[in-house]
């Protein structure tokens, strides 16, 4: 027997009606009910007889449990739950603005405001400076610019993660402040969970 099946077949097959192998069966009719153990031909008949199916739900019991009931409309129930469940999942979307230690004042204030808008929408912000050559050497210029622009958003975020160095550049995360309320994202507008946006 291969490791991806078991007596149900490959992984996650539900067996119905005919592809039952059991020979006697323990039968649940629709309402919860049992009906007792009876041979798989006793168990398709009451099942027909209610137009209904035989589902298989325990394999491995002895005898194996089957269940009276409407698959095809098990099957949409379940399979809306689950596209209903996906829709109410949050999505985590990630911008990310890039600065430099000696970013121009006019510059930063630019990239302030697409900071505090995408806060307002929901959107945590990942502020990221890059250091060259010589300004390695000062790293406390980096991270006052880091928490001067953190200082600046004011109300509409708050720092998730502090100045993080990693070699030459430095990180902060801002996420959205919970004063703020989260405002509906545009139907049009595709999730940016997996990359981050640059500014």
């Amino acid at each position: 027997m291969r490791p991806s099946e078991d007596r149900r077949g490959p992984r996650n097959q539900v067996r119905i009606n005919e592809q039952i192998r059991a020979r006697i069966v323990l039968v649940i009719d629709a309402d919860g009910g049992q009906l007792g153990q009876m041979s798989i031909v006793d168990a398709l008949k009451v099942a027909r007889d209610k137009n209904l199916d035989l589902v298989e739900v325990s394999p491995l019991a002895q005898p194996p449990v089957c269940r009276i009931l409407d698959y095809g409309r098990q099957q949409y129930e379940q399979s809306r739950k689950e596209r209903e469940a996906r829709k109410n999942q949050s999505k985590v979307v990630i911008k990310e603005v890039r600065v430099r230690p000696k970013t121009d004042p006019h510059d930063l204030e630019t990239k302030l405001r697409a900071i505090t808008k995408w806060l307002q929408d929901g959107d945590r912000v990942q502020l990221t400076l890059r250091m060259r050559g010589r300004e390695q050497a000062h790293p406390d210029w980096g991270r006052k610019v880091l928490t001067e622009m953190a200082a600046k958003i004011g109300d509409a975020g708050k720092v998730e993660r502090d100045v993080l160095a990693e070699g030459r550049q430095m990180t902060l995360v801002l996420a959205p402040s919970t004063l703020i309320a989260k405002k509906p994202r545009s139907a049009t507008v595709a999730p940016q969970a997996e990359q981050p946006s640059a500014l």
